[in-house]
């Protein structure tokens, strides 16, 4: 995707690695997370599993950006212009 950018629209790499290692951190605790939960049942752990990510991936993105937009209200509102989602300055 970084390279189907123009070229003046393209973030710099740290600022890209530090989006997408964050990315990659919560996957991996996310996954880790489901391997033990499904582990502690006595069902089959793969359909436990993938309801779970199911539902990571539903309403957790939900909540997720119902957070997001609360706090940009807020930070609209209050004129926190260090606090602005997508601006590194």
């Amino acid at each position: 995707k970084r390279f189907r950018e123009p070229k003046h629209e393209r973030r710099p790499w740290r600022i890209w690695f530090l989006d997408t290692s964050k990315q990659a951190i919560g996957m991996l605790f996310i996954h880790f997370a489901n391997v033990y939960l499904s582990d502690l049942t006595e069902e089959d752990p793969c359909s436990l599993y993938l309801i779970n990510f199911l539902l990571d991936a539903t309403l957790g993105m939900l909540l997720i950006y119902i957070g997001v937009r609360a706090v940009s209200s807020i930070v609209e509102w209050q004129q926190w212009e260090s606090l602005r989602f997508g601006e590194y300055g």
